[in-house]
């Protein structure tokens, strides 16, 4: 779901459930290694080399290239509010938005986890921003999120057949 909150300014919201513990989930989730895996390949993401190996912790910061609507840019991010295995935001410090951030919120539901993902965005350029928001951006973020719940489901299937 995606919802406009203001000027330019949306949230997109997701939730998925997997049957892994809680702490298996937050572990997934925390090794930035992982985001090659769930990022679909239009977006010819890159991290900074040396980026891949930092833990995610408070304070963190990542710096990676993304090909955004055919141009490249470079996007860099910041860990704020880390409480394993709950929750952790990145935002962003420099990318294509005015303002990012992206809570991961982890709830333990039965034998499993419920994932909650929560987006703020705003978009630069007002009117026009909100405009592209309607013709391409909406789609776009829907589209990476839906790819990156499936590539979730793949990893979770990994590790069931790796337990029997």
């Amino acid at each position: 779901m995606i919802a406009p909150v203001g000027k330019a300014t949306f949230i997109l919201k997701t939730e998925q459930y997997f049957p892994v513990p809680r702490k298996q989930a937050f572990s997934f989730f925390e090794d930035p290694r992982n985001l090659f895996g769930i990022t679909p390949g239009w977006l010819d993401f890159r991290m900074d080399g040396s980026d891949a190996f930092t833990a995610v912790s408070e304070g963190a910061k990542f710096s990676y290239r993304i090909r955004w609507l055919g141009i490249g840019m470079g996007w860099r991010s910041k860990i704020v509010n880390y409480r394993p295995p709950d929750e952790f935001t990145d935002i962003q410090i420099l990318g294509p938005y005015r303002s990012w951030q992206h809570t991961h919120r982890f709830e333990s539901r039965g034998q499993g986890t419920f994932m909650t993902d929560e987006v703020r965005y705003t978009l630069p350029f007002s009117w026009m921003g909100t405009f592209s928001h309607t013709v391409f951006i909406k789609k776009q973020l829907r589209d990476i999120f839906c790819y990156r719940a499936a590539k979730i489901l793949e990893w979770v299937n990994q590790q069931e057949n790796s337990t029997r």
